[in-house]
């Protein structure tokens, strides 16, 4: 197959999912397609995301109607340059079975492991990348209360292109209840920790939330492992938070009472689906796992402040970083972007509050391939 044909395979959003539909194209066929250019409406039985696609280029085929329900890994579409002969277009179509990830395939699709770095135990989620054997790959950190899964919608995106690897932070998700002091020193040091078990030379770093000054505090003990840094709605630059989403956070114990606190990360409250209820729920019914979100607060946000000021830390930095905001953030306020150092690049996202990958994933998605555009790896 040429260089210049890109397949378009149906997504895989999460370890769970092994099929989906095209609720609808975006482009016709004929059309041409930028690079991360909104492409087709992917609907599964929990989600309806939005695929972008990941080369420039022209739709010359549509292989999937919508509303077909295909498995994962199937062709859907073709792009290619204008030039390809329609012959060759054809034959990727005809040979479409290769292109099927069969169930017992773990090479093919996301895999589950637990890395341990010292006294801690780091569990993630590896999605081999499509891309280039030599990618550099991108470590995905997640906010206070999260897990993994708040990556779900740009996660195959990225791995069009690189290894992606999802973790939960400790006391988070399926990872360890040992948190140590529960520090942002000690979790940055779960992260590099994890990128020297892991044997990776370098990795782009994108943290949300308390995982953004997690990513930046690790940024900033070892520069030389970071390819480039980038931040959602990032703890670290200012001291306002929203403390009674913290409290509240912790305390909830309920389905109502969590889904109302939840709501508020959220422009809509009504994205607060029952699976993250649930989810969020069973994980904090962990033997251990509210003794250690509860140590991590105190330490991270003490009084319902932010304890820590890391803007000296990103003026330090010299790969490239950028900043991703919600315009409707409630949790941490976007004029925290404000004044932040020369070099850093800033991107605003109307109609999303403090969940941007979730709210507006193909917005993320561009803005993150244009930091790592601009690491040039």
């Amino acid at each position: 197959m040429s260089a210049a044909v890109t397949p378009v395979r149906m997504p895989r959003y999460g370890m769970t999912m092994t099929e989906g539909a095209v609720a609808r194209w975006l482009v016709a066929p004929g059309e041409a397609v930028a690079a991360g250019q909104d492409l087709a409406e992917i609907e599964t039985t929990k989600i309806t995301n939005v695929e972008t696609a990941a080369a420039a280029g022209v739709l010359r085929r549509a292989v999937v109607e919508a509303g077909r329900i295909v498995p994962v890994g199937t062709l859907i579409g073709v792009i290619a340059d204008a030039g390809v002969p329609d012959a060759e277009i054809d034959a990727v179509v005809a040979a479409q079975a290769e292109w099927v990830v069969e169930a017992a395939d773990t090479d093919a699709g996301p895999v589950d492991e637990v890395v341990t770095v010292g006294a801690l135990s780091i569990a993630l989620r590896r999605t081999p990348g499509a891309g280039p054997s030599d990618a550099v790959p991108v470590v995905l950190i997640h906010g206070f209360g999260g897990d993994r899964d708040n990556w779900m919608f740009v996660e195959s995106q990225l791995a069009a292109e690189r290894p992606v690897l999802a973790l939960d932070l400790p006391g988070h998700g399926a990872s360890g209840t040992e948190i140590g002091d529960g520090t942002l020193k000690t979790l940055a040091g779960a992260v590099t920790g994890l990128i020297d078990a892991l044997n990776l030379p370098r990795a782009h770093l994108v943290g949300h939330s308390l995982g953004g000054a997690v990513a930046l505090a690790a940024a900033a003990a070892r520069p030389e492992a970071v390819a480039s840094l980038s931040l959602l709605a990032p703890v670290g630059f200012g001291p306002e938070i929203d403390g009674g989403y913290i409290a509240g956070f912790l305390a909830a114990e309920r389905r109502k009472d969590l889904k109302d606190i939840l709501g508020r990360l959220f422009a809509n409250a009504d994205a607060v689906e029952r699976r993250m209820i649930d989810d969020v729920l069973r994980m904090k019914r962990r033997d251990g796992v509210p003794e250690a979100l509860a140590a991590i607060a105190a330490a991270v946000f003490p009084d319902g402040r932010q304890a820590v000021d890391l803007r000296a830390e990103a003026a330090s930095l010299a790969c490239p970083v950028a900043v991703i905001w919600g315009e409707a953030d409630r949790i941490v306020p976007i004029a925290h972007a404000a004044g932040l150092p020369a070099g850093v690049a800033t991107s605003r996202i109307a109609g999303a509050g403090h969940m941007p990958q979730l709210e507006a994933p193909a917005e993320v998605v561009r803005a993150l391939r244009d930091c790592f555009a601009r690491a040039g790896v």
